[in-house]
């Protein structure tokens, strides 16, 4: 009697077998319903097979084989196998994850007809540069695999080289998957692509989508009815049967990397697939990842380059450092910043205030006994907001109004210290009452609605000072906007976290490429306590190439990535001395000696201990080879799972982390 092979979304590193009559091997890659525990569960046909590892009669029967869609193909499939292996990921989890929920439901809603919208009128293409034509010409889409990291300067018109690409593979045929790094990026991105190609079909799949919307893309894409798939990381698992071309746009992006259930990183993941399917990779950005960056010094990435802005009226801002130490700051704004807003208020240009801490201020605190209000349930501050009348914590959530006084010593004069984005906010109505100020950041803007909205009202000039984040930081073009000062970037210069330095001079970089990217000419003023950092000056000269080198040679010499190749095994448990015992037990293991080209270091609390009541613990595996880690990997998670352990303990592996 067959077998089916069925993976599940299970935590387990195995697949699970059930006797089925009426099948054959081509309803590999169906779904099915199968009976699990005391109720069912919809899975994934892996293998039709002639026998099993258990005897026939100890297995369930399956039920009903799911032919709404097309099977899984073989590529998606390898794909997955691919991640489950390298991230140690179950793989019917990592199977499961590629599908859009609707497809993994017991009692699906009742769907509408799958289709990519179309629109009817298409938009005259910009003239190219000399330096997007020469990158144009690099890429082959009949090469095969080829990977390419686009490194253009903010302004410098990536988006019309992807654009132009993407023309090329429809005229072929071809599927298209573009992804970005951040929701808030794909309305602008979206309504620009689906103007240029209104008859190709386009298609976004991203979290904020309705669970019916973002089905029916899937399937739109799956049918090959669309030709063009714009999403954010997990759309990187999408199965789609003429793909030709991947593109990533802001390729350095942190958000590029799940952060929980398998800790995956789309980048890489989509490297592996345009090899996989041997077809080019565009990987673009101004501030390159230092391994991309590597990659293209070493030859494995073709590196492409747009050293100018597109538009020919535009220039570069010029970059100042303002010298705090010998200022006084108002509500941490510096006279210089001050006067620099008002002459852009005067001209009706549009002026950005960044700072990467929102809130009203980073804590409440009383200087009788020295409370400060930390979160109950994690190792952090909770944040001050004035507008929602609360404190909350932005790492677990948990929110308390805000008290009268002191809950330790009654007293009634408690002060915020610090500032976030609303306090600047707060301060700039009163500095400039004529000026009209818009707040962007993770409160103001909750969906994507919201941020469409935000959109309208800036690029309508409908602001005068812009008070952002990170959310403001890249991606976006504002026409009027000629003034960005940047506060508050001093504290990741000398962090624990030795990735901080190339983080903090993306976001700089990003957010410094937001003014004068039409006629009007930009200016970035940054705030500093260390005007002669290296950093610094690399921003100022808007050297990206010289930092990266720097960094790399610092990293050479310690043995970091992209020198050294990481792994790293986290537990947390409600007592941290479970989770140290744990991770002290997982490196005691025999199959740690067996491995002698990987080093394990000391089990160590994580930086951020404690979260939602959950003590947090790490100890991290580094090998100069990747092979050899990943040779270990394997073996060690295997032995690592015989551990006994508290019920309560919870633990996972993440490859390539980065977080340290």
């Amino acid at each position: 009697m067959p077998v089916l092979r069925v993976a599940l979304d299970l935590p387990l590193h195995r697949l699970f077998d059930y006797v089925c009559v009426h099948t054959s091997p081509a309803d590999v890659g169906l779904r099915v319903r199968v009976p699990f525990g005391r109720g069912e569960k919809i899975g994934v046909i892996v293998e039709v097979a002639e026998s099993s590892e258990w005897p026939l009669e100890q297995l369930k029967a399956a039920g009903e084989i799911l032919r709404d869609i097309a099977p899984l193909p073989p590529d998606f499939f390898a794909l997955c196998n691919f991640a489950s292996t390298y991230y140690q990921a179950p793989l019917g989890e990592v199977v499961m994850q590629g599908l859009p929920v609707g497809l993994k439901r017991l009692d699906p809603p009742e769907r509408r007809k799958a289709r990519a919208r179309r629109l009817s009128e298409e938009v005259q293409q910009p003239e190219l540069t000399a330096e997007q034509s020469t990158a144009l010409m690099a890429i082959d889409l009949n090469a095969g695999f080829s990977a390419h990291l686009l490194h253009g300067v903010t302004g410098s018109g990536k988006t019309e080289v992807y654009l132009r690409l993407i023309a090329r593979a429809l005229a072929a045929g071809q599927q298209v998957l573009l992804l970005v790094p951040e929701i808030n990026l794909t309305p602008q991105l979206e309504s620009r692509v689906r103007a240029r190609f209104p008859e190709a079909g386009v298609v976004s799949l991203h979290s904020e989508l309705a669970e019916a919307a973002r089905e029916r893309n899937w399937r739109a894409a799956f049918a090959g009815e669309a030709s063009i798939v714009l999403g954010t990381r997990l759309a990187i698992f999408t199965p789609l049967p003429r793909l030709g071309l991947i593109v990533i746009d802001e390729e350095h992006d942190s958000s590029f990397k799940q952060q929980d259930g398998m800790r995956y990183s789309a980048r890489d993941v989509g490297v592996f697939r345009a090899r996989q399917l041997a077809i080019p990779i565009l990987l673009g950005s101004a501030t390159p990842a230092l391994e991309s960056w590597a990659n293209a010094q070493s030859k494995r990435y073709n590196l492409l380059t747009l050293r100018q802005r597109a538009n020919p009226e535009a220039t570069l801002p010029a970059v100042h450092l303002l010298d705090t130490r010998k200022m006084v700051l108002k509500e941490g704004v510096s006279e210089p910043l001050i006067a620099a807003i008002k002459e852009r208020l005067a001209r009706g240009e549009q002026s950005l205030v960044f700072l990467n801490r929102r809130g009203y201020a980073p804590v409440l605190a009383c200087m009788a006994c020295g409370w400060v209000s930390r979160c109950t349930r994690c190792a952090a501050n909770m944040v001050l907001h004035l507008a929602d009348r609360c404190l909350r914590c932005h790492h677990c959530g948990c929110e308390h109004r805000i008290p009268q006084a002191c809950p330790t010593c009654g007293n009634q004069d408690i002060h915020p210290f610090g500032r976030g984005t609303q306090r600047l906010e707060a301060w700039l109505q009163e500095a400039f009452p004529e000026a009209r100020i818009l707040r962007v950041d993770r409160d103001s803007v909750k969906s994507r609605k919201q941020w469409e909205v935000m959109l309208e009202r800036i690029h309508g000039g409908e602001a005068d000072i812009l008070v952002g984040t990170q959310m403001l930081a890249k991606g976006h073009d504002f026409p009027k906007l000629t003034l960005v000062g940047a506060l508050g970037a001093d504290s990741a210069l000398f962090a624990a976290d030795w990735r901080a330095p190339e983080r903090l001079f993306a976001q700089l970089m990003q957010v410094a490429g937001r003014a004068g990217r039409a006629e009007l000419k930009g200016e970035v003023l940054i705030q500093t306590q260390y005007p002669d950092h290296p950093l610094y000056a690399a921003l100022v000269a808007h050297d990206y190439p010289g930092f990266a080198a720097s960094l790399l040679k610092e990293r050479e010499q310690a043995g970091f990535p992209p020198y050294a190749f990481q792994a790293m095994l986290r537990a947390e448990a409600p007592d941290m001395a479970d989770s140290i015992a744990f991770l002290n037990a997982a490196a005691a293991l025999p199959v740690v000696s067996e491995h002698q080209n990987v080093m394990i270091y000391d089990a160590i609390p994580m930086k951020l201990f404690r979260l939602a009541n959950l003590e947090r613990g790490q100890l991290l595996a580094e090998s100069a080879s990747r092979p050899a880690l990943q040779a270990f990997l394997p073996r060690w998670r295997e032995a690592i799972e015989m551990i006994k352990s508290p019920s309560k303990l919870r633990w996972h592996i993440e490859v390539d982390p980065l977080e340290s």
